[in-house]
């Protein structure tokens, strides 16, 4: 006696099937690796500006406060 192949069928119902296809559209495709490395140039650029920006405010702030004491010294 020959041993009979069956095939597995998946039943689909009409409400899976819509689902599946309102799924699919509403993915996302992946940004291509030119998007990718531009969004971190972008990101790495604005880390740069702010800490440069930041780094500027603190170094005035020490020379006020260094002259302010200065001033406060000499006119004493």
């Amino acid at each position: 006696m020959k041993m009979i192949d069956k095939k597995k069928i998946k039943v689909v119902k009409r409400t899976d099937a819509v689902a599946a296809k309102v799924n699919k559209s509403k993915m996302k495709k992946a940004p291509s690796p030119r998007a990718s490395a531009r969004e971190m140039v972008s990101t790495v650029t604005e880390w740069v500006s702010d800490l440069k920006q930041r780094k500027g405010e603190e170094t005035k702030a020490a020379f006020d406060l260094l002259f302010a004491a200065n001033r406060q010294a000499n006119e004493s």
